[in-house]
């Protein structure tokens, strides 16, 4: 089954709140006959076109081809927190690849953030960057721990930007009983994600780069001047990126042993108005638990809750995606039972087995750069800024990342979703139990 149309219709957004009030886009032509480049993109998230922009900027000719619509994928799709650091914390980085990559790790990371804020700032980005992500503690055994993390980015990272929250504290910013402590991370922020992706779009089109739609890569053949075919065209270039996360499919099966689509899903209540929603998050800050299965939310521009979790590992969208939301929204915050939500919608983003990225290069002239298991709003944008830098002979921070282990599933691509589905299982037990 094929994920681009399994639970969305050809060449149409998702019914989601974003969707329905980002600046549309006029839709790209569709690729047909023979062309050429030097650079072919696959994808139209955040990577691929920040790679295309990135790459157009420097005088590459540059080519982006998308399945569907650009900001299609879970880019256009999800909750718009911008994550400071990876998606490992700096203690486990360290005992993966080392303290002096950790460090790299971190550095890449916040570049990250600050490309994010600087786009926000451009008049093609329609989008504000709103600061501020707390980390909430669902376990009182996780507070100390939260502490000593933030105690350990102040003193031997440098970064002041983090704060740790005991019980009464967060109370202060979050009004539920769910949570113990956690952290306020005033470094990271949140951001319209759709807004975002056109803002690239619109970017990367000025700089001349040719973005197709509707353009599905069938495959693509290794060569010195590699070709990519679609149903209507075939792409002669010297560089290929592949650039599609959780819609890989099967056109690098060396990368879908490694990476892996899963299903995610949020909602939008009514607009609740400003001060009602001060009194549930103060500040208009983001929030992440640390459920196994994160419970993400935040406020929309015109004071919507943005309300994210549960995960589902078989293709398709459950029928009532508003009603399986529900449940944990009102969990945490028993004050809005009964809320009238406006919109639901369900999006497929790609894991790894370590929960980090897996950059690889399939061959001197093809990479590849996904897996961003939700932590991709900052760094899938810079992953694009990293591909440029690579093509461009400049692959220190590719390398970087390329190093960084990345396991094969168990059974491959062919067992991995009934294997995930049973530990998922079991974790979500955990979280409740």
């Amino acid at each position: 089954m094929d994920l681009l149309t399994a639970n969305d219709r050809p060449g149409r957004y998702p019914p989601s709140f974003y969707a329905d009030r980002a600046t549309p886009l006029p839709r790209f032509p569709k690729a047909r006959g023979a062309l050429a480049c030097d650079v072919c993109v696959i994808g139209g998230g955040f990577t691929g076109l920040s790679a295309a922009w990135h790459l157009a900027e420097r005088g590459y000719d540059v080519i982006l081809l998308e399945a569907q619509r650009v900001g299609f994928g879970a880019s256009g799709r999800n909750g718009g927190q911008v994550g400071q650091g990876q998606r490992l914390d700096q203690d486990r980085l360290e005992a993966l690849v080392g303290e002096n990559r950790a460090r790299a790790l971190w550095h890449v990371a916040t570049q990250s953030v600050n490309l994010v804020r600087s786009l926000a700032d451009l008049p093609q980005i329609h989008a504000k960057f709103h600061p501020g992500v707390i980390h909430a503690a669902h376990r009182e055994r996780e507070v100390p721990e939260y502490a000593a993390y933030a105690k350990k980015l102040q003193e031997s990272y440098g970064y002041g930007g983090i704060s740790p929250l005991n019980r009464e504290e967060l109370w202060e910013y979050v009004k539920s009983d769910s949570y113990f402590g956690g952290t306020l991370d005033l470094g990271a922020g949140h951001i319209d994600p759709l807004e975002l992706a056109f803002g690239l779009a619109r970017l990367a089109q000025a700089a001349k780069a040719r973005i197709f739609e509707g353009s599905k890569a069938t495959k693509f053949i290794k060569g010195t001047q590699p070709r990519i075919e679609t149903s209507d065209a075939t792409v002669t270039t010297s560089h290929i990126l592949l650039a599609c996360n959780g819609y890989l499919g099967n056109l690098a099966p060396v990368v879908a042993n490694r990476v892996m689509p899963i299903n995610n899903y949020i909602v939008a209540t009514e607009p609740l108005g400003a001060d009602r929603r001060e009194e549930i998050i103060k500040g208009n800050y983001a929030v992440a638990d640390s459920k196994f299965v994160v419970n993400y939310f935040r406020f929309s521009d015109d004071h919507r809750l943005l309300f994210g979790g549960t995960e589902s590992y078989g293709y398709r969208f459950p029928k009532d995606i508003a009603a399986m939301v529900r449940r944990p929204m009102e969990a945490i915050f028993p004050q809005l039972t009964g809320v009238p939500i406006t919109h639901s919608w369900g999006g497929t983003l790609a894991i790894t087995m370590n929960r980090m990225p897996c950059f690889q290069r399939l061959d001197g002239n093809i990479l590849s750069m996904s897996g961003y298991s939700g932590h991709g709003v900052a760094l899938a944008i810079m992953a694009g800024k990293i591909a440029a830098d690579a093509i461009s002979g400049q692959a220190e921070q590719f390398d970087l990342m390329a190093k960084i282990p990345s396991p094969r599933f168990p059974g491959g691509a062919l067992m991995r979703w009934p294997l995930l589905a049973l530990a998922m299982t079991w974790y979500s037990l955990r979280d409740r139990f």
